[in-house]
């Protein structure tokens, strides 16, 4: 063999080394480039401000990192920022604990049964709103049963959600509403029953008394009465259930009604601070009260905003704890995030399943502890086998195909992220201590400060939506004008509270008298005692046959409502654009034709293209049917086309040069036939506006236009 040929022969002459072959540039360097491509435009014209009123810069590097002291930690330790695990995900993965809206308690068991056996690993209850105001399905109202939640009455409900599922296996986190008494009462007497020690339950039995008021106004207690069932429930835990959580704190909220990502932040910490003072008062130590926490966050659209709001939110707990004296486990909490319906949409609803992944794909480099995921339909419809499905396995994939559990925070270090997690972690403290000095978060309810806040950054959020600079696909964007809305599937509450009535009805009139009589000495026992005791004896009546509208009535006997707020209403940003595609539907349904915009298409497609582009699309996204001629040499077959068309709407789509011969003559020869045609022109042209109005363009179109603005005006006119 040729030794010339002969690998063992080669030499290599250098080592390829990618810093000292490629130089990186400095920032000077970039941004010289950068302007010189943006031809004149201002470089400033690359930042961004986000809604939380942090400048987002074009480019970060390694200087932005020089004040911020976190980015040379590691996970597990300080203040969490990478996680609270040395080894993040790699141990124990999050957990994946979707949400089932079924109100019938064998319905929901059913549904349990099998997304457990489908990948989900926790046990997720919401308990409907007639439990959560402490009455039993019989004496609700018909609407309240099932609302939000599973149909819990009492021991015999609450074990046919539960029948066999090994409860001691799966985490149990229950919503409760502003008490978790009732409901631990009713998890203490199952256990008892079915013979389970309450040492090997984990998970939370959860109340969050400031979420309830602020999305439904008022208490039907006091809250001083609410804060002490919370110390009744945390004392009770900490003695015989120790790995239960009681206190939760929600953003959910917040985040779905618009609130960006500070407002979030300030709020669960504001939420958090006033239990932690209720909970010191009844003689808690610090760190009792803070391994009982549990966050629930809303998870929004902005990828790295999201990221980084999970980080800054960790930052932010130590602080909060720290300054209290909590040891360092105690500066740990379990973050559990739900995907926001802020941003989901009525119509192309598939395209929720990206923006879901999206969401999950954030909150999980932001090291979330638990997560909900919403199926596609979640917003008008009960979700179906299908549409759970979907929601539980983009964890599955993302978890065990995309393997986003082995990377331990990959997001540290970035210049980006963690320049961003610092600024939304300052904003948020600035901003908690203002609600302080308002006198905490519940004041500021109270005082409107929250609900004012909210209110106008949703009002900035829209504007940007109405504008389109900000875009929700298929909604005021590339919509789909012959799209068929999904069935929806309603819960029939009238039936569920009928079936319930009939078994409590049957339930009461059973068992001795001895019995009842037993049972009536222990609720008559309850509206005296105020001790961790209330959920002994409220288990021992539960087993023996008490409900739970029984107990709460015995207990809180007295403890009447005293506050009253405004309460916080979730909107979802696609709503304006949805209402108007559904008017244009009514219009269709009403009149038997499909409303329709005529495109005057006038000169060579050089000339129109562009512009009958886009107003194909700026009228799609209201659902109009959108005549597209090819391009018309004269006036006159223009017009006599538009009339032949049987379109109220005629958009003029050419030139601005064109446009001063075109648009008088256009519309003096359509008025002549139809005066009622409502006219719009294509563009802008600053000039000749006021021009254009007075011979009888109704409204202009163009890039930054009020999209909805026009379009809700153009509607109303039908």
């Amino acid at each position: 063999m040729d030794s010339e040929n002969n690998d063992s022969n080669i030499k290599l002459e250098k080592t390829f080394t990618l810093s000292d072959d490629f130089n990186p540039p400095t920032y000077d360097e970039w941004k010289e480039k950068v302007v010189a491509d943006l031809k004149g435009a201002p470089f400033e014209k690359l930042k961004t401000k986000t809604s939380e009123g942090i400048l987002l810069e074009p480019i970060y590097t390694k200087s932005n990192l020089k004040n911020i002291s976190a980015t040379d930690q590691f996970p597990g330790f300080n203040n969490n920022i990478r996680g609270s695990k040395t080894s993040g995900y790699l141990k124990n993965s999050w957990l994946i604990s979707q949400n089932i809206s079924y109100g019938d308690p064998a319905e929901f068991n059913s549904a349990l049964k099998s997304d457990l056996e489908k990948g989900q690993t926790c046990i997720n209850i919401a308990v409907d709103k007639a439990a959560t105001l402490g009455l039993d399905a019989d004496y609700a109202k018909t609407e309240d049963v099932g609302k939000d939640g599973v149909s819990i009455s009492g021991l015999n409900s609450f074990s046919r959600t539960l029948d066999g599922i090994n409860i001691q296996k799966y985490p149990l986190f229950i919503q409760c509403g502003f008490s978790s008494v009732p409901m631990l009462s009713i998890l203490s007497a199952y256990c008892q029953q079915e013979k389970i020690d309450l040492l090997n339950i984990s998970g939370a039995v959860e109340a969050d008394p400031i979420s309830y008021l602020a999305s439904k106004s008022k208490l039907p207690v006091t809250l001083d009465f609410t804060f002490k069932k919370m110390a009744t429930a945390l004392s009770w835990t900490l003695k015989n259930a120790p790995k239960l959580k009681t206190i939760n704190v929600s953003s959910l909220l917040f985040s779905n009604s618009g609130a960006n990502a500070v407002q979030e932040l300030s709020y669960i910490l504001a939420s958090a601070n006033e239990y932690i003072k209720e909970m010191l008062k009844s003689g808690f130590a610090i760190d009792e009260i803070a391994k009982s926490f549990k966050i629930t966050i809303g998870i929004g659209s902005s990828f790295f905003t999201e990221m980084s709001k999970l980080r800054a939110l960790k930052i932010l707990w130590k602080n909060l704890i720290e300054a209290y004296g909590a040891n360092e486990e105690s500066q740990k909490v379990h973050i559990h995030g739900i995907t926001s319906t802020y941003n989901k949409t009525l119509f192309d609803p598939h395209a929720n399943i990206l923006r879901v992944t999206s969401e999950a794909f954030s909150a999980i480099m932001g090291g979330i502890d638990s997560m909900h995921t919403s199926p596609f339909d979640e917003i008008f419809s009960i979700p179906n086998d299908f549409s759970r499905r979907i929601a539980r396995n983009t964890q599955i994939i993302l978890n065990e195909e995309s393997h986003f559990s082995t990377p331990i925070d990959p997001a540290g270090g970035s210049y980006y992220v963690e320049t961003l997690t610092n600024e939304l972690a300052h904003a948020a403290w600035k901003e908690f201590q203002t609600i302080e000095k308002s006198g905490g978060m519940i004041e500021a309810l109270k005082s409107g400060i929250v609900q004012k806040a909210i209110k106008e950054t949703f009002a900035e959020r829209n504007k940007l939506i109405s504008k389109r600079r900000s875009v929700i696909v298929g909604t005021n964007m590339y919509a789909n004008p012959s799209e068929i809305l999904l069935e929806t599937r309603s819960f029939d509450h009238d039936l569920l509270q009928s079936k319930r009535a009939d078994f409590l009805q049957r339930f009461r009139t059973s068992g001795e008298f001895q019995k009842n009589s037993s049972i009536l000495d222990k609720l008559n026992s309850l509206s005296i005692e105020k001790s961790d005791k209330l959920i002994d004896i409220s288990s021992k009546a539960i087993l023996e046959g008490a409900t739970l509208g029984e107990i709460t009535h015995s207990y809180r006997a007295g403890a009447v409502e005293s506050i009253s707020i405004e309460k916080i209403i979730p909107q979802r940003a696609a709503e304006p654009f949805e209402n108007l595609r559904l008017k244009v539907k009514e219009l269709e349904i009403n009149s038997g034709i499909k409303p329709k915009v005529f495109l005057a298409t006038i000169g060579s497609i050089k000339d129109y293209k562009a512009r009958a582009d886009f107003s194909r699309g700026f009228f799609e996204i209201a659902g109009f049917d959108v005549v597209y001629p090819k391009g018309f040499e004269t006036i006159g077959e223009t017009v006599d086309e538009t009339i032949n068309s049987n379109s109220r709407i005629t958009v003029i789509c050419s030139t601005d040069e064109k446009y001063k011969e075109i648009v008088p003559k256009y519309i003096n020869g359509l008025k002549e036939k139809d005066p009622n045609v409502f006219i719009v022109l294509a563009g802008y042209p600053k000039e000749k506006v006021e021009e254009y109005k007075k011979s009888g363009v109704d409204e202009f179109i163009y890039l930054g236009a009020d999209a909805y603005s026009i379009l809700n005006k153009i509607v109303n006119a039908q």
